[in-house]
């Protein structure tokens, strides 16, 4: 008997293994995928680059994982109602808290007017790829920084040729 019971602790810690190095390469994902957008905020010399993007991202998808393990350990029948809880309220945190980290890129100047919004953006929508990633949309999460990147190069490009044709018309 005791041979059985050493035997399940070990299944039961492999179990718990696995799913720990599923969540962590989950989260790595969404931090790579935080990379790219960051390195296109970096190379537009924007006050939020790669690290700040790959921090969002990842972290998103950790607070996301550990809500749902959470939840699901709080779901189960002989759990009181009162301890209950709705999966939302995780990701409601998780956009409070990126919504006042965004706020703090943006920037107004009398002269330049308001800056960082794009930047703002940038991040509340990264940690929607955090999320999503973490909620087994990893390929949608893909997608998604694929078209945030043709958005951020391609539309940028679009502004600053208007930009420039504003101000030579203005001459």
């Amino acid at each position: 008997m005791g041979y059985q019971q050493s035997s399940n602790v070990d299944v039961t810690a492999a179990w718990v293994f696995t799913i720990d190095y599923q969540n962590l390469l989950t989260v790595l994902i969404a931090g790579a995928l935080g990379a790219i957008l960051g390195l296109e905020r970096e190379i537009a010399s924007k006050p939020a680059g790669i690290r700040t993007h790959i921090l969002v991202a990842s972290g998103s998808a950790l607070m996301m994982i550990l809500g749902q393990d959470i939840i699901s350990e709080f779901r189960q029948e002989s759990s009181p109602p009162e301890l209950r809880s709705d999966p939302i309220r995780v990701l409601q945190a998780i956009v409070v808290g990126i919504s006042f980290l965004g706020a703090g890129t943006i920037v107004h100047d009398r002269k330049e007017g308001v800056e960082g919004l794009t930047t703002a953006a940038t991040i509340y929508v990264t940690a929607g790829i955090g999320v999503a990633a973490a909620v087994d949309r990893v390929y949608f999460a893909f997608l998604v920084t694929a078209v945030v990147v043709m958005v951020l190069t391609a539309v940028g490009f679009v502004e600053r040729s208007v930009h420039r044709w504003q101000q030579n018309r203005r001459r």
